[in-house]
């Protein structure tokens, strides 16, 4: 197949760090979805290029397709204040870049048209999607032949860590990927690319093919091609990659958790890639006691790092890929990403239990061994299995075309009423009061409400309650503020939580101060008129509605939480309002944080060690139990028939959508 190798010094030869290899100068770039219901083909740069570029990494090489503008376009983007982009650098909407590595499985073909088909795999994607670069008609099927023959000897060099030049023929039919199935068929451009399409001769589609017939390639032939090549000009790529920060020194150990040995990777935000820095490290997480545990990563050449293990290194372990990524954070505050990529799924395994054990163990303060059951561990590990390795491009893209709309939105605003959008607000209000910021007393917004039967969300800061209406192009409009929140006597409390209630007519405040009383606000009337004693030993930290949908309803009652008791509360009762009856307190340090129900009014509880407890019914003992995974869980929410949950974990870190068949069923078996 790759019979030319010897001539591929003409493409390579001694170019410096940072440099195109080799082109194909016209085409257009396509993400091809066989088994999507997204669309099967979506085109991404009509115009474009195609490079295998150098990197400041020795054996490191990029794939880069990169946006052509068209006469006049770039002018007009800077006429538009984006000529920053254009002269300054290249954006996402203008490059796509692509570590060259084997796991894309790179290939070539001729597609119906007699065009030449560079595809690889959208690693981010779905099984069997594919980024196409279909080559203009006036590309050469000699250049694509030499395109492959260089990608297959970069990815030589990656994997082998060594020149090209002493891989054999044999070894380059490694990464021709021969099994591979057909290259599906990308949809036209409507309009030609770069030039009129033509058919190809038979003659070209004969180089092309012979690719896998390398006796049928003359060597004259080839070395005009390589030639001709490397004789274009090549733009000049600067980077600085991203160095590695000094290692700390490691504490003394005392038991080792786990010890695997796996390649290092540092991300590297230029090149916007991971970065081998060694190929053989030592990984080690090892306790160093009071329930502290450090990881320690060490080459033969030199420490790499060390850090305690804590939930800021946020793990994230890829299976698919045999890869484990966490950040590390330096005395100076600065941080850096990291990859370690394993030899087998078991050695991953492995580490994975060493390390996440030491984490749990951290933060729970407890052997995991004794705490945790087999069973359970599974969940525990998985919570941090579910990232791909993730190309943000179509993120940032759909990020931009959102903002696009609202921009649209807003001009369409603005001809339609002679000028921008106002924040409303009544005669009585200071405009200060409308800021989302802070107040004059340095209050921030820190609750909302949001109607289920009315037209309104409620935002509370400090001891005023802003009211804003929903419009029906789903915009806020501010209507009005409740200022200075009051007890029934009179004195000003700042609500620490709230919950519409009664069909939303009426809202349930608590003041942080007072923990055995809730307080019910008229939303009529914009004042507090009943004070509701809950119980005199038994303090409210947490309430929520009977069922899922019961704020819509008429219906009074609704749960209550301390920290180691669930109840029912129920306002019509003379005295206080927690229903004995229905009153279930644990012996246990439950440590309950926060609540959810179903449409069934099956409960969902939550607490501050990180565990979910499910209960079909008030005053027994939980069905289903969820481990804990360590970290405070701060809000809840289950969807109405109970399979989802929604977990906010310590706020900044976590956002958890575990699988929990809260029903009959479940709570039976």
């Amino acid at each position: 197949m790759f019979a030319l190798k010897s001539l591929s010094s003409y493409l390579f030869g001694n170019s410096s760090k940072g440099e195109n290899i080799v082109e194909l100068p016209a085409g257009a770039l396509f993400l091809v979805r066989p088994d999507s219901i997204k669309g099967y083909s979506e085109l991404l740069f009509k115009d474009a290029a195609a490079y295998i570029r150098r990197t400041g990494q020795d054996f490191q090489y990029q794939l880069v397709v990169q946006r052509a503008y068209e006469e006049g376009e770039a002018e007009l983007l800077a006429e538009e204040g984006e000529e920053d982009e254009v002269e300054g650098g290249l954006g996402d909407k203008d490059e796509k870049t692509f570590l060259l590595d084997e796991e894309l499985h790179f290939r070539a073909s001729l597609n119906e048209d007699g065009q030449t088909v560079l595809a690889w795999r959208d690693l981010s994607g779905d099984q069997g999607d594919l980024f196409e670069f279909v080559a203009d008609a006036s590309v050469r099927p000699e250049t694509a032949t030499s395109f492959e023959l260089v990608a297959a000897q970069c990815q030589y060099e990656r994997k082998y860590r060594k020149p090209h030049q002493q891989a054999s023929e044999q070894d380059l039919q490694e990464f021709a990927f021969e099994d591979e199935p057909p290259i599906p068929q990308a949809s036209p451009v409507s309009t030609p690319v770069r030039s009129p399409t033509t058919s190809p001769s038979p003659a070209a589609i004969r180089s092309l093919n012979d690719i896998r017939d390398p006796d049928n390639i003359s060597d004259s032939d080839m070395a005009r091609i390589s030639a001709k090549e490397s004789a274009t000009p090549q733009k000049q790529v600067g980077q600085t990659p991203t160095k590695a920060p000094a290692a700390r020194a490691a504490p003394e150990s005392r038991e080792i958790l786990t010890k695997e040995h796996a390649e290092l990777h540092l991300f590297d935000f230029q090149s916007g890639t991971f970065i081998l820095q060694d190929e053989d490290v030592q990984a080690e997480v090892f306790e160093v006691g009071s329930w502290k545990y450090w990881l320690q990563i060490s080459g033969d050449r030199k420490q790499w790092l060390g850090q305690g293990v804590v939930p800021d290194i946020n793990p994230v372990f890829n299976f698919e890929y045999l890869s484990f990524i966490f950040n590390h954070y330096t005395e100076d505050g600065s941080a850096y990403s990291w990859l370690l990529k394993f030899k087998d799924r078991e050695t991953e395994e492995r580490f994975q239990e060493g390390l996440m054990q030491a984490l749990w163990e951290h933060l729970n303060e407890t052997k995991w061994q004794k705490a945790v059951k087999d069973a359970e561990r599974d969940y525990v590990l998985d919570a941090f299995n579910d990232l791909v390795l993730e190309d943000s491009t179509r993120d940032d893209e759909r990020e931009r075309e959102a903002a696009e709309e609202d921009e649209e939105e807003e001009e369409e605003y603005e001809d339609a009423h002679g000028g921008p959008r106002q924040e409303e607000y009544d005669e009585d209000e200071e405009e200060d009061e409308v800021d989302l910021g802070r107040d004059a007393d340095g209050n921030v917004n820190s609750q909302l409400a949001v109607g289920s039967k009315v037209d309104r969300s409620f935002v509370v800061r400090g001891d005023k309650i802003g009211v804003f209406k929903h419009t029906p192009d789903n915009h806020l409009e501010f209507s009005t503020s409740i200022n200075k929140v009051a007890t029934p006597k009179g004195k000003a409390f700042a609500p620490k939580k709230v919950m519409l209630h009664a069909g939303d007519r009426d809202m349930v405040l608590q003041n942080e101060h007072d923990p055995n009383s809730l307080y019910r606000m008229d939303l009529e009337y914009g004042k507090v008129v009943d004070e509701w004693r809950v119980h005199d030993d038994i303090p409210v930290h947490v309430y929520a509605p009977e069922n899922k949908f019961a704020q819509q309803t008429d219906e009074q009652t609704f749960l209550g939480l301390s920290k180691n008791a669930l109840y029912r509360i129920d306002p019509r009762l003379a005295g206080s309002k927690l229903v004995d009856s229905e009153l279930k307190q644990y012996t246990g340090k439950n440590d309950f944080s926060a609540a959810a129900t179903t449409e069934k009014g099956y409960i969902a509880v939550a607490s501050n060690k990180g565990d979910i407890r499910m209960f079909d019914r008030l005053g027994i003992n939980a069905k289903t139990a969820l481990p804990a995974l360590g970290d405070p869980i701060i809000g809840l929410d289950v969807s109405a028939d109970g399979r989802l949950s929604l977990q906010p974990i310590c706020c900044p870190l976590h956002l958890l959508v575990p699988w929990t068949p809260l029903t009959p069923a479940c709570a039976c078996g």
